[in-house]
Parts: structure tokens; C-alpha cells; sequence
């Protein structure tokens, strides 16, 4: 009786053990579980920089007009009546910032918009 109690004892434990290092939640499955978190971890590292800039950003727009005119002038082209746009045959812009600025750009010996020639 003694040999049985303690053999039934043993394979308990050893199914025991088995659904520790084996079975669904056991070690294994940690251990794939770890593997994917660290996974995305280092996933969302550029994600944590980027939204970072995308505050800064957001705060400098909120707080000063140097950054609202920084963006103006490189999203839409915007150029300050004081100013003057030359465009450079040749050098690469946007196609969205060429039309928007197609009302300012003439061609040379053509008579701009608004010109009396």
C-alpha cells in the first residue's frame, strides 16, 4: 500500500510537472510570450521618438509663431511680401508647392499676371 500511495504521488507530480514546463501557460509559453514583448518593445522605440518630436512640435505650434511660419513656408511654400521666390530651373520641388505657387512664378520675357506689357 505504502509503494502504490507513493507511485500515485509521483505521477501526480510529474503531471504536475509536465503542465508547468509543457502545457498551455507553462514555461514554454512564457518564454514566447517574453520573445514577442521584447519584440515589440523594439518596435515601438522609433514610435516613442517620433510621437516625442510630434509633442514638441505640437507645443511649439500651439506656443510661437516662428515654428507656425516655419511650416507654412515649408508645407505650403508661403513666401513673405518682403520677400522674393526665384525659382531655379532644374532643382526638384513639389508638385503641390508649384502649383501653389504658380501665381508667382513667370517665365523669363513673358509678362507676369497683372502686368500691363
Amino acid at each position: 500500500m505504502h509503494k502504490l500511495l507513493m507511485a500515485a504521488l509521483l505521477a501526480v507530480l510529474g503531471v504536475l510537472n509536465y503542465q508547468l514546463w509543457f502545457g498551455n501557460g507553462g514555461w514554454q509559453d512564457l518564454q514566447l510570450v517574453e520573445e514577442r514583448v521584447a519584440v515589440q518593445e523594439a518596435a515601438n522605440v522609433p514610435m516613442r521618438e517620433r510621437n516625442a518630436r510630434l509633442a514638441a512640435e505640437v507645443t511649439d505650434l500651439k506656443t510661437g509663431l516662428d515654428a507656425i511660419e516655419e511650416r507654412a513656408r515649408s508645407d505650403m511654400g508661403m513666401v513673405r511680401s518682403d520677400e522674393q521666390f526665384f525659382w531655379v530651373p532644374g532643382v526638384a520641388i513639389e508638385t503641390e508647392l508649384l502649383g501653389i505657387n504658380a501665381g508667382l512664378v513667370t517665365q523669363p520675357g513673358l509678362p507676369s499676371k497683372g502686368s500691363n506689357e
